[in-house]
């Protein structure tokens, strides 16, 4: 090779890798991200053959969680922000609070000082972003109560890790440690270090007003000026703009996360009807950039920790997901939120991931934490994403059962019914035709929105409809029709599959965006296939053979 490709190689290896395993992961019912952790093992300095760039690959990665917090931005506004606040910023600071002591107490147990403990602590409180979102959009959880908590959630704690990281190298000296360059730290008087949280809270105070009153009428306006140029390469390259300019100058100008930024930026977007073009257009570079995400990581990890510590490695890892876990159920428990929502936080909050690197790598600079802490860490981030899938499949399971304990999915009628899955925007068109004409269970995913219908009178079941416990809760058995009405070809597939194998008889109607999906879903044994392109076109050719109207019509 003529030239020095380390970008390219970086980029390459760990995509083409983690396609490779990743797929061999799906072949054995696992999760794919367990592929990408074991690509980036692969392309790591702690196994032999070759070795990718160790500065590039988190880089990358970083882009992946800029993109992921500007999408999930798109789809939550301000007024979901504040209407979760009573329980996201409470819950956050006190589960952080009680992972830190954890964290503490596993540091004295293997002789460590306290300011090793409470970084260590810290690192193992804090959830990682890439992680939490990723479980929450393949469940379609983003949208619901729980996931507007979880996000919240998520929100107050990096807004924590960014205080911790400024304040940190100026608490070094009281902590036991030196200064970032070596030297060695002398502490501050409390006078300085509240000067320095003060100007920390100012910065991210400046850059919370900047957004909410200039560029919740920039953003949209710029957008807007774009896309009626007519150009979809000059709208997508605006978004990209948007979402990587913002999270660059908010972290270089006022000291807030990459995450931070973009999520700001995407939330001011979303008050545009643009935003949903938006979102699809970010997804194939948020999906690719995640993965190498996932890639770094394995390539941080040396396994050799397992054997040397593994007592450590255990007890971290119980931190993690149990300790976290248990802390946040039992405080969303105590705001007198449903038990389903106590459960999704938890799963969500059971990994650790890129705050909790880039803290344990400050703590080693600053020597407060020992190296074997960062390593525990690293670990630790491995393992709990490996199980954090299963802690969501249990949880699955424990809410299917709370549910049919509750009766809450028993349909009122004897006669065979109709089950309409989602409902959005098409399948409220849907069930409000067929409310009170035939009988009808909906099968929605989000509580509230669940709740709310059966107070309307419908038969609703709240859950993944993927599962088959959910779609045995709607007695998908004595149905004679089922509408799959959610956008989603992939899990439109999964249900559709599920049900033909529940009810071999059944009549399966679904909505698809392509051909390529009509034949997915045809494959997986949907009878009738409805594409929205299709349907428009036959609307636009029946108006213009009825001739010219002298009015518009509808």
């Amino acid at each position: 090779m003529p030239h020095e490709t380390p970008l390219i190689a970086t980029i390459v290896a760990g995509l083409c890798l983690a396609f490779v395993f990743g797929a061999v992961a799906n072949r054995f019912k696992a999760p794919p991200l367990v592929g990408y952790l074991l690509a980036g093992i692969l392309v790591g300095p702690f196994t032999p053959g070759y070795v990718a760039d160790q500065k590039l690959a988190p880089e990358l990665a970083e882009i992946g969680v800029i993109l992921l917090m500007f999408g999930v931005g798109l789809h939550f506004s301000l007024k979901d922000l504040l209407s979760v606040r009573k329980i996201a910023v409470p819950g956050a600071v006190v589960q952080m609070a009680a992972a830190t002591v954890m964290g503490m107490g596993l540091g004295w147990l293997l002789g460590w000082p306290p300011g090793a403990g409470l970084v260590f602590g810290l690192a193992l409180s804090v959830a990682s972003t890439v992680v939490l979102l990723k479980a929450l959009q393949e469940r379609r959880l983003v949208e619901t109560q729980q996931g507007k908590i979880a996000v919240g959630w998520l929100i107050v704690e990096d807004l924590a890790m960014v205080l911790a990281l400024v304040l940190l190298p100026a608490l070094s000296g009281l902590l036991g440690g030196k200064g970032p360059n070596g030297e060695a730290a002398a502490g501050m008087s409390g006078g300085q270090i509240a000067a320095a949280l003060g100007l920390t809270l100012g910065k991210v105070a400046a850059f919370v007003a900047l957004m909410l009153v200039v560029g919740r009428r920039v953003i949209p306006w710029v957008l807007h000026r774009i896309a009626h140029t007519g150009s979809r390469e000059l709208f997508r390259l605006a978004v990209l703009a948007i979402a990587l300019g913002v999270a660059f100058g908010s972290a270089s100008l006022f000291g807030v996360s990459f995450a931070l930024g973009a999520f700001f930026a995407g939330m001011m977007l979303g008050e545009s009807e643009l935003s949903h073009q938006a979102a699809q257009d970010t997804l194939p570079l948020r999906d690719a950039f995640a993965v190498l995400f996932f890639v770094s990581i394995g390539m941080l990890f040396d396994p050799t920790i397992l054997v040397r510590a593994p007592l450590a490695v255990l007890g971290t890892v119980l931190i993690i997901t149990l300790g976290k876990s248990l802390a946040a159920m039992a405080i969303v428990l105590a705001f007198r939120r449903p038990t389903s929502v106590a459960l999704t936080i938890s799963a969500s909050l059971a990994q650790i991931g890129e705050f909790s690197f880039i803290l344990a790598s400050l703590g080693v600079a600053l020597g407060l934490l020992p190296t074997e802490g960062r390593d525990l860490i690293l670990a630790g981030a491995i393992l709990s994403i490996l199980l954090n899938p299963l802690m969501f499949a249990a949880l699955g399971r424990v809410h299917s059962r709370v549910q049919a304990k509750r009766g809450v999915a028993e349909p009122k009628a004897e006669a065979a019914h109709v089950v309409l899955v989602g409902f959005g925007r098409v399948g409220r068109l849907v069930g409000e035709a067929l409310h009170g004409r035939r009988p009808l269970t909906v099968v929605e995913e989000r509580d509230g929105e669940a709740e709310a219908l059966r107070e309307q009178g419908y038969d609703a079941v709240a859950g993944n409809a993927a599962q088959p416990e959910t779609l045995a809760l709607a007695r998908l058995d004595r149905a004679d029709r089922l509408l799959v009405a959610i956008p989603n070809a992939f899990e439109a597939g999964q249900i559709i599959e599920q049900a033909r194998a529940a009810n071999p008889g059944l009549d399966i109607v679904a909505r698809a965006h392509s051909d390529a999906e009509v034949e997915h879903l045809t494959a997986m044994g949907a009878n009738c296939i409805i594409m929205g392109e299709r349907e428009i076109a036959n609307g636009m050719i029946r108006r213009a053979l009825e001739g010219p109207k002298g009015a518009a019509g509808h």
